[in-house]
């Protein structure tokens, strides 16, 4: 079971529309998804893009992740990371997707398995459950 802080959060965004550049109920994009779950749950702001958030965050490996966490994805021909999600529990993460806005999908996934590029994390450890 998610935290309810969590939950409430993604239930508050849960199908709202992709849209590049979007910050917003009426659209948001996958780095402003993050931002405002960082920002609502923890009082953490991040940069704008997900490649200045993926440079930016603490390293962990794909093994420790938690929830909270980040997982970031290169999904572009070119080597820079082009998306990212917040890890939730049992290899599930949400994000903004470009096709079905925001939604939870499972790392085992094989789009995502293959574009994997890394996790992190930005949080306070003694933060992660609350």
């Amino acid at each position: 079971m998610l935290n309810h802080r969590l939950l409430t959060f993604l239930e508050s965004w849960y199908g709202t529309r992709y849209r590049y550049g979007g910050i917003d109920s009426t659209g948001i994009d996958c780095s402003a998804f993050v931002q405002s779950f960082l920002v609502t749950l923890y009082g953490v702001m991040l940069p704008r893009t997900s490649q200045e958030q993926f440079t930016q965050c603490r390293k962990i490996k794909k093994s420790a992740l938690q929830e909270g966490d980040l997982v970031f994805f290169r999904t572009q021909r070119k080597k820079a990371v082009s998306h990212v999600g917040v890890y939730l529990r049992n290899n599930k993460f949400a994000h903004a997707s470009t096709s079905s806005g925001v939604m939870i999908s499972d790392l085992d996934e094989s789009y995502y398995s293959a574009r994997f590029a890394g996790a992190g994390r930005y949080r306070m450890e003694n933060e992660s459950s609350r």
